[in-house]
This record gives structure tokens, sequence and C-alpha cells, in this order.
């Protein structure tokens, strides 16, 4: 099983997320997200959950009916925002090979 992080942070932008060690190399589970104008990179949002195992927090979103929420990944805590990884495009890329 993944490491696991319950919790509901208060509205955090990308950048600070991406510098978070909490964060970094972990899937996290977003509500209430606010997009970069014109762009598909978070500018903000309510972290709902994370977790380094994809499928548990999945599974955590699904048990707590939050189907809408985004997951994404948070590649490094360099403090360069980071690659916004999809969950449709990684299964896309999955899929694929």
């Amino acid at each position: 099983m993944g490491s696991k992080i319950r919790l509901v942070a208060p509205r955090m932008s990308w950048r600070d997320i991406c510098r978070s060690e909490q964060f970094a190399g972990r899937w996290i589970a977003l509500d209430n997200v606010k997009y970069v104008q014109g762009g598909s990179q978070p500018a903000e949002a309510d972290v709902v959950d994370a977790d380094d195992d994809l499928a548990d927090l999945c599974a955590r979103m699904r048990e707590a009916d939050r189907t809408a929420c985004a997951i994404l990944f948070v590649e490094d805590d360099t403090g360069v925002p980071a690659r916004v990884q999809r969950l449709p495009q990684l299964w896309r890329r999955v899929a694929h090979h």
C-alpha cells in the first residue's frame, strides 16, 4: 500500500503544492481547481487527499463520492511547477504501450 495523506489543505497555489515536501512524488486529488488562463496548468486548488499509490487514492475518492476531483502527479519539490500529469493522459499512454 502507498503512503497516504488524508487531509483537506487550505487553498494552495500550484507552485506551493510543487514546493511542498508533503506532496512531492505523490498523486494528489484537487477540488475547486482554478486554471491558468488559457492553459491546462492549475493556478490554485484545494488539496483534498494525496497518496504514493494512484489506485489507493482513486479508491478513496470513489468511496467519498468525490469523483469530480482532478488527480495530478507532483513530480518534485524544486519550486518549478511540475509538468501536469492528468489521469486520462496517463491511461492513453498506458493503453498504447
